[in-house]
């Protein structure tokens, strides 16, 4: 058995593992609130523009990368996706700590506005949990050097993550004004 096909089966269990576990996990935590269960914690009403943020510079960091790998500069890419990695990382801890700690925000807008905030938020949800395990898969791929296989899935991995970090930014722009 090859090396690049040992080191796809040794994380292929937790490609499985991470994208069942993280949706339950933000799921479940995203309904408890610490206030409301007697916590004496401040919301963390700063978090939304970090968050955001953090979403805004994913997308950057992903356009660079695709940029660094057409260029072959290929550590370059390597470092920007692994950035793109920590960045949604980061992302995830601080928004689920805001919902643990605050009370989510109603969207106020009317009229057609309210369909189009509601198509996006939907759309970013369902997609940041189909984006799991493609992004760790295209990066076990690149692991195991298998290189025409990275390819091939980057191209599915890349717009739908893409698309779920500027969604991130939309959904908090669209919503920023109604928080309290």
């Amino acid at each position: 058995m090859s090396e690049s096909v040992n080191i796809e089966k040794k994380y292929n269990k937790w490609i499985v593992v991470l994208s069942v576990a993280i949706p339950l996990a933000v799921a479940a935590l995203f309904g408890i609130n610490l206030r409301k269960l007697g916590y004496d914690v401040e919301p963390l009403t700063f978090l939304p523009p970090i968050y955001a943020t953090i979403n805004g510079l994913t997308a950057m960091v992903l356009l660079m990368a695709l940029w660094a790998i057409k260029n072959k500069k290929i550590q370059l890419h390597k470092n920007l996706m692994k950035t793109a990695i920590v960045f949604s990382v980061l992302f995830l801890v601080m928004y689920v700590a805001y919902h643990m700690t605050s009370d989510s925000t109603k969207f106020g807008g009317e009229g057609v506005i309210k369909y189009v905030y509601f198509f996006i938020l939907v759309t970013h949800i369902v997609l940041s949990v189909v984006v799991i395990p493609f992004v760790l898969v295209t990066y076990v791929k690149a692991l195991a050097q298998r290189f025409d296989k990275h390819k091939k899935i980057a191209r599915i991995t890349f717009p739908i993550w893409l698309y779920v970090a500027i969604t991130g930014v939309i959904v908090y722009l669209m919503i920023s004004p109604y928080y309290a």
